[in-house]
């Protein structure tokens, strides 16, 4: 579904993400870990468009989708959440789902305007999508809450519903267990599960959290300085000493190099 081929992103001189490949298969959830400053968010950030790599290819679905705009790419089947919420403040729980939703119906702007009959009844439809997502994900009873009143786990669950409302074939997401407690993390890896069994997606995560990244991947790939250091299942990764002398600050190496 997804591969990036020797893909590079430089700031000046310093090496964000060097000789980064990746493969996505359909359906599979993969794991993105490495230290703080390994160059993971960098990497989801030129998968999604924000920046375009210095070096390099991606393809999506046997599809070049190399420096197109973020809102193309969404529209290709990528979608993503980010380390930070970004929830539409001012908007309900019900609204922002609602407001995802536009990318597949593209509504008429002429209809939307005078508000016709056309107008309406595909509003109602979006409407029911909605609430029926909000539902499946344990969210219906806070449909007409301002989003950001929501308590923070609910926060996480509704803006990964939100980029699912663009009906991705590949979801990203950012850290989604940041600030969660140990049952917090367990439900979330709960609720990755389902959505991907749900919506038949591949899910390509970044997390820092080992029992997440080791309970929900099936396969897990290791940056460090912006360099893949490691490759494999969950149980290879967990004996790697690579991986091991990374995440303790040794530096064996030897590429020097900056992450972001």
């Amino acid at each position: 579904m997804l591969e990036t081929k020797k893909l590079y992103m430089r700031f000046g001189g310093l090496s964000a993400v060097s000789d980064f490949n990746i493969k996505v298969e359909d359906e599979k959830i993969i794991g993105l870990i490495g230290p703080n400053g390994a160059g993971k968010t960098t990497a989801f950030n030129v998968i999604t468009g924000v920046y375009t790599p210095s070096e390099g290819s991606i393809v999506f679905n046997g599809k070049d989708i190399t420096g197109k705009p973020p809102h193309l790419i969404t529209e290709a089947g990528i979608a993503r959440t980010f380390q930070n919420i970004r929830l539409f403040h001012e908007m309900s729980v019900l609204e922002n789902i609602m407001a995802a939703s536009t990318l597949r119906e593209k509504p008429n702007i002429f209809e939307a305007i005078l508000h016709l009959p056309g107008y309406r009844k595909a509003e109602k439809s979006a409407e029911g999508r909605a609430l029926e997502m909000l539902a499946s994900v344990g969210l219906a009873d806070n449909a007409k809450d301002n989003a950001v009143s929501l308590p923070y786990g609910k926060q996480r669950r509704l803006e990964i519903v939100r980029a699912l409302a663009t009906e991705p074939k590949l979801l990203l997401l950012d850290e989604p267990a940041a600030g969660m407690n140990p049952r917090e993390s367990l439900e979330l890896m709960d609720f990755i599960l389902s959505i991907r069994d749900k919506y038949h997606i591949a899910v390509l995560l970044i997390e820092h959290s080992m029992q997440v990244a080791m309970g929900v991947c099936e396969r897990l790939y290791v940056l460090d300085y912006g360099y893949t250091i490691a490759e494999g299942t969950p149980a290879e990764i967990k004996q790697n000493q690579k991986v091991i002398d990374a995440y303790l600050g040794v530096d064996n190496s030897g590429k020097g190099g900056s992450g972001a």
